[in-house]
């Protein structure tokens, strides 16, 4: 893994410290409404850790859309690097912890995910760990099973990679699967329990892949529907 640099720690920690005073002021603003007597400083900590992750996700994306990542191979030293570390920070100190839960409901992650930047399609929902939100998109109707890893960076000594994934609509990745940087997924496909998707693998319509690492294993008989094309 690359160095992280003071500037980049600098930087972070500045957007971070500002989320963290938007969650204090409007939790002390909150103080002179609320009476709850004796549950009162339990809500005020709870309001305060509910507005710092809000908080935390706006100035994120602001970020993002300020510098946004870079997709590819990032050379060292270049201004996708620094975006893409700061990007890094804000997950591995923020975010992973609400990611990785299951304290949160999975409807509630659904929307956690969607603020976070990634692409979701209706009636798609994540059990798993969508590990890179702004790179990762899903079609429609599909479910990542309990525990299931999908991610979109690639750190392999001094390599630093992004590398999108898609995935479309009806898919199924069964719990405890792995699926790497670059995979894209068909309509349909099926990706069987504890299986690992290899970086950069294609997976067409209707297909089921399984094993470590994944590979083609048959078609689903009920797909494409009856009465489709």
């Amino acid at each position: 893994m690359r160095k992280i640099t003071a500037s980049q720690i600098a930087l972070f920690s500045a957007m971070a410290s500002g989320a963290l005073l938007l969650a204090i002021v409007g939790a002390w603003v909150a103080a002179d409404w609320i009476e709850l007597g004796a549950l009162k400083g339990v809500v005020l900590v709870a309001l305060a850790i509910g507005l710092f992750v809000v908080s935390a996700i706006a100035v994120f994306r602001l970020f993002l859309r300020l510098m946004p990542l870079e997709v590819g191979e990032l050379r060292p030293g270049s201004l996708g690097e620094f975006s893409a570390q700061i990007y890094i920070l804000f997950l591995l100190m923020i975010f992973n912890s609400l990611i990785r839960t299951h304290l949160v409901p999975i409807p509630l992650m659904r929307l956690v995910y969607v603020a976070l930047g990634a692409k979701l399609g209706a009636d798609t929902y994540s059990a798993g760990a969508l590990l890179d939100p702004p790179l990762t998109t899903i079609g429609r109707n599909s479910i990542v099973g309990h525990d299931a890893v999908v991610f979109a960076h690639i750190i392999e000594g001094n390599r630093f990679e992004l590398s999108p994934v898609r995935i479309g609509d009806d898919v199924t990745i069964g719990a405890h699967a792995v699926v790497m940087p670059g995979v894209e997924i068909g309509d349909g496909a099926v990706v069987s329990v504890g299986a690992v998707v290899t970086k950069g693998s294609r997976i067409g319509p209707g297909e089921i892949w399984g094993g470590v690492p994944a590979r083609r294993l048959g078609l689903r008989e009920d797909y494409p529907p009856a009465g489709t094309a």
